[in-house]
C-alpha cells in the first residue's frame, strides 16, 4: 500500500484487496500509534472488492486510534461489494465517507 503523507496531519493511503489489505492496515495501525499528533487518514477503498472480519476490526481499531487524539479516519471510492457489507455490520453509520480523495481530503482539513 502507497501511503502517502498529504501534509503533516493528513496520510492517504491506497487499499489493495486482500490479501494484502490486512498487511497494509496493520502497517497503518502501527503507523499511527507512533505519531503523537492528532492525525486524518484517508483511504482510497476503489481496488477493495470485500471485507472479513478482520479487515472490519482492523478499520474499527484504526478509528478509535485516531479519534482519541482529534484525528479522524475518512473512507472514500467504496465500492458496492464493501458498501453492502458496511451495511449489513451497522458499520456504515460508524465512518466518514466520501466519493474521492480530494473530497476526504477537504473533510478531513475542515474537521467534518
Amino acid at each position: 500500500m502507497p501511503l502517502s503523507d498529504w501534509s503533516e496531519s493528513v496520510i492517504i493511503g491506497e487499499m489493495a484487496d486482500e490479501p494484502a489489505l490486512n498487511e497494509d492496515l496493520r502497517a497503518l495501525l502501527l503507523r499511527v500509534s507512533k505519531k503523537d499528533c492528532s492525525l486524518h487518514v484517508v483511504l482510497d477503498m476503489r481496488a477493495v472488492s470485500y471485507l472479513n472480519s478482520s479487515n472490519l476490526a482492523q478499520l474499527i481499531q484504526l478509528r478509535k486510534s485516531l479519534s482519541g487524539g482529534d484525528g479522524s479516519l475518512h473512507l472514500c471510492g467504496v465500492r458496492d461489494s464493501v458498501w453492502s457489507v458496511l451495511l449489513m455490520t451497522g458499520l456504515d453509520r460508524l465512518f466518514k465517507f466520501t466519493d474521492d480523495v480530494p473530497t476526504a481530503i477537504t473533510a478531513a482539513q475542515l474537521g467534518l
